[in-house]
């Protein structure tokens, strides 16, 4: 059994340290990871430039291995360079700051995983909840405790190398509360959005107009939802996806009109 474990908090993120620990607990682990922050750089792929994989000693002193690209092409190396065999499992994270609802398609941590599932590798994403906002998009280690969402993970590990995916499931979307009411793991769709989007419009100096996207926190009411067993029940949520985004709709009389 062997795992590969990535993430898009870069290499120097002690989330990719308390994966691991949680992988090798199971199976043989390779670290794979990217060289500086990636998140929000979705299932993006480096086309236009060189690739290299350089091996390093990550924070615990165990080997690893340093990609200057993004979470997918640390994934097509490690499953097509690196590593010996292909990976049974593909697990990214542990994200600093959730991942939920439908917006999942921009998170560097989900698009890593999109990339195991065409390679038909189960995949786990796993991100953890946290309090500070300033801690979600910078490099290096922040102190953060991982113990819970290691103990999670693993458990969440253990089913699907026991029992396999569930049929019809390419990636199981993990989120863990920071601070959780229990340790029952909650099957939950995914909210319309984790955030409201809106941009800001600024003037720089010279009197030109530069923008941020911005956007609020969603509380999302609805009791079933991702978004809502995490900020509202505070327990660890997971929804299975599956990267055939067809729609089984017969649309030819649509065609034809």
């Amino acid at each position: 059994m062997k795992i590969l474990v990535t993430n898009d908090d870069g290499i120097n993120s002690n989330g990719i340290i308390a994966a691991k620990d949680a992988a090798q607990q199971h199976a043989d682990t390779t670290v794979v990871a990217p060289l500086t922050q990636q998140s929000g750089v979705g299932h993006k792929i480096t086309l236009m430039k060189p690739l290299r994989a350089t091996p390093t000693q990550l924070m615990d002193k165990s080997e690893g291995y340093i990609v200057d690209g993004t979470p997918t092409d640390c994934v097509i190396l490690g499953v097509n360079s690196i590593m010996d065999e292909k990976p049974d499992l593909v697990v990214s994270g542990i994200n600093i700051g959730e991942n939920l609802s439908k917006s999942i398609t921009t998170s560097g941590t989900l698009g890593a995983t999109f990339e195991a599932a065409s390679f038909k590798i189960p995949a786990i994403a796993v991100s953890l909840q946290v309090i500070r906002e300033d801690v979600k998009f910078s490099n290096g280690v922040h102190n953060i405790d991982y113990n819970y969402a290691k103990k999670i993970l693993s458990k969440l590990i253990g089913r699907v190398i026991e029992y396999g995916m569930p049929t019809g499931v390419d990636i199981l979307n993990l989120n863990i509360p920071a601070k959780p009411s229990g340790e029952d793991i909650i099957q939950a769709p995914f909210a319309h959005r984790m955030y409201t989007t809106d941009v800001e419009k600024r003037i720089d100096p010279y009197g030109h107009p530069y923008y941020w996207i911005i956007g609020n926190m969603v509380d999302d009411e609805n009791e079933n939802t991702d978004v809502n067993t995490i900020r509202k029940r505070c327990l660890p949520t997971v929804t299975p996806v599956s990267i055939d985004m067809s729609v089984n709709t017969d649309i030819s009389k649509w065609l034809e009109e």
